[in-house]
């Protein structure tokens, strides 16, 4: 569990510096600087800083000595030259595909590139403020767009658009194009910071070598923070615009907790966070001894609290942590680790891995979910074929659309459902006739392994991931064709409210907390009940503190988390009764407003701390 990690240089003690410039206010000690998101992946990270561009272009530290002014200089000219020559060719296509309108806004961009202003300006700022052609051209296109977006001529505003074209253009051609991984230029374990990472970028993060990251763009429930969290990577997401403060740091703290990035910390800022970092790691150590004890509530009802994983690894992080198994593996992250689909093969030895590991717990495999910001183009899943693809082609609507892949990866589980207590379970199930379909190919699939002489579970249990508010309006339909449901409360809230889980324009308006999703939810835990399944909750909202005690009021009894997450929920249901539980989710479902929902579960949240910390006897 990476709960408080600093870079190399931070372990010697030591504090990087530069030699100030006489007359440059850029070059002395910089000032401390907090920038506030939200926290999705806790832990404390301090190191040093990568800063990766809008197109995940790495750029280097601003500041170069000054025996390399020379050389930047000549970085430069080159770099305005093969820009130049690249726009020319963009634009003599474009004039033969799509004709003189297109091609004369290519024509302008080349000519702006080749404008001496530009050049004499980036020579100057390189040779005076000594900073890296990159920051040059950064900063002298970036002042002159923000001054047309300032421009009342709403043409003239919109050419700032234009300027920002070339800005990247130039600085890929510094870049020399992306690497493989930025994180095979890392020469010491560091944080980064970016625009934003797709899912599929956070699936290859390395946590030896990225100690935390920080993203101007995302939300509590974007997949990006999912697996920031599997991975027990400190991270903050949805810190609007930051990289112009970044890019020069030289040290920085990601506190994935409070949601803050700490640009060039005090001497006095990091040794409270260092502090902090500690006492989590004394109070997790608490934690870890109370594994062995069951999940049971003060009047001795058991809930089942259950692992979310992602990768292999975490089956055993589970265990760990004392989870009675998987209640959600995520399987798509098999896909956007690899750069083709995986083979039936390759599916089974990771879920019969999975599944070994939990020594007969149950393991329930989620059927691929790609689409939305979760994207493998070898697939022919991108988002740049649909302009809404959060309500497109996406989980189990493209699996039913591509029987092939969706076949292929039954006959995986079905092979590793010999080897335990394997359970599957459909995402974003909409209509009563998907679900209907994807059993049908279920039960082909499983008579073509009895055909074949291979071993598998019969009556494989199948659950209904319950995330479109249609289906949980229809729950009482479905409870009679499925043999659980699990809530994904993530997407469940994202359709609920309209509200995008990966904007962070918008997300004070996603609440877990909203009266309209706490009655979605009361009533799927009642079809369930009443048809005599389980029901449980895999969405962020099971490992939420602030939650647990109203899920157990409204009548839940499955919780499935990230394995971190275990151990304090675990601590809270003990110092929980259910006649207590039930009073608060009764008085939840009579509230206006998510404020109101939040104080109450806040005042009920304390006492029932305090009651699971007191010392037993």
């Amino acid at each position: 569990m990476t709960l408080g990690v600093e870079g190399s240089s931070l372990n010697r003690g030591v504090r990087p510096h530069e030699s100030p410039t006489p007359g440059d206010s850029a070059a002395s000690e910089p000032a401390e600087q907090v920038l506030r998101g939200i926290g999705v992946s806790p832990g404390i990270a301090i190191g040093p800083v990568m800063v990766l561009d809008r197109r995940g272009l790495r750029l280097p530290p601003r500041r170069v000595a000054p025996e390399a002014v020379p050389g930047e200089i000549a970085r430069l000219e080159a770099a305005l030259a093969a820009a130049a020559a690249e726009g020319a060719e963009a634009e003599a296509e474009a004039r033969s595909r799509l004709g003189r309108q297109y091609a004369d806004i290519l024509a302008a961009h080349a000519a702006m590139i080749q404008d001496p202003q530009l050049k004499a300006d980036a020579h100057a700022r390189i040779e005076r403020l000594q900073i890296s052609a990159e920051h040059a051209v950064i900063e002298v296109l970036e002042a002159h767009a923000s001054r047309l977006e300032n421009l009342s001529d709403s043409h003239l505003a919109a050419r700032a658009a234009d300027v920002r074209d070339i800005e990247a253009r130039i600085v890929a051609q510094l870049a020399g194009g992306r690497p493989a991984s930025f994180q095979d230029e890392l020469e010491t374990p560091s944080l980064v910071l970016t625009h934003d990472l797709t899912p599929s970028d956070a699936a290859q993060l390395d946590p030896t070598r990225v100690l935390g990251f920080a993203t101007e763009a995302g939300g509590r429930a974007s997949h990006t923070a999912i697996v920031a969290a599997a991975l027990e990577i400190p991270a903050v997401v949805g810190l609007g615009p930051a990289l112009d403060h970044a890019r020069s740091t030289r040290l920085a703290i990601v506190d994935g907790e409070q949601g803050v990035v700490i640009l060039d910390p005090s001497p006095e800022t990091l040794a409270r966070h260092r502090a902090a970092a500690e006492e989590r790691t004394a109070r997790y150590r608490t934690l870890s001894a109370e594994t062995g004890l069951p999940a049971t509530t003060v009047d001795d009802v058991e809930i089942g609290l259950y692992a979310n994983i992602e990768f292999i690894d975490e089956a055993a992080a589970s265990r760990k942590w004392g989870a009675a198994g998987v209640g959600l593996f995520r399987t798509e992250f098999l896909y956007l680790r690899s750069p083709a689909p995986p083979s039936e093969d390759e599916q089974f030895a990771a879920y019969a891995e999975a599944v070994q590991t939990q020594e007969g717990r149950p393991v329930v495999i989620r059927t691929l979910d790609l689409g939305a910001d979760k994207l493998a183009p070898h697939l022919g899943v991108d988002a740049g074929v649909e302009a809404n693809p959060a309500l497109g082609l996406r989980s189990l609507r493209f699996s039913l659309r591509r029987p092939e892949l969706f076949r292929t990866q039954l006959r995986a589980i079905l092979r590793a459902s010999a080897l335990g207590d394997v359970r599957v379970l459909l995402p974003l199930v909409t209509t009563l006739n998907e679900l209907r379909q994807a059993r049908a190919i279920l039960d082909e699939v499983a008579a073509e392994l009895r055909a074949e002489g291979r071993p598998l579970r019969e009556a494989l249990p199948l659950g209904l991931m319950v995330e479109v508010p249609a289906a949980a309006i229809m729950a009482d339909r479905f409870a009679k064709e499925v043999d659980f449901f699990s809530i994904g409360t993530n997407d469940l809230i994202q359709y609920a409210l309209a509200v995008d889980r990966t904007n962070e324009t918008v997300a004070d308006l996603y609440s877990a907390a909203d009266p309209a999703v706490l009655r979605l939810i009361a009533g799927v835990v009642e079809a369930a009940s009443a048809q005599g399944i389980p029901c449980g909750v895999c969405g962020s909202m099971g490992g939420e503190l602030l939650f647990t005690i109203l899920l157990l009021g409204l009548g839940v009894r499955e919780l499935s988390m990230p394995p971190h997450q275990l151990p304090e929920v675990r601590r809270l249901i003990r110092g929980v009764r259910l006649e207590q539980a039930r009073a608060v989710a009764a008085e939840a479902l009579r509230l206006d407003t998510a404020a109101e929902v939040v104080a109450l579960l806040e005042s009920a949240l304390r006492p029932a701390e305090t009651a699971a910390a007191a010392p037993a006897g």
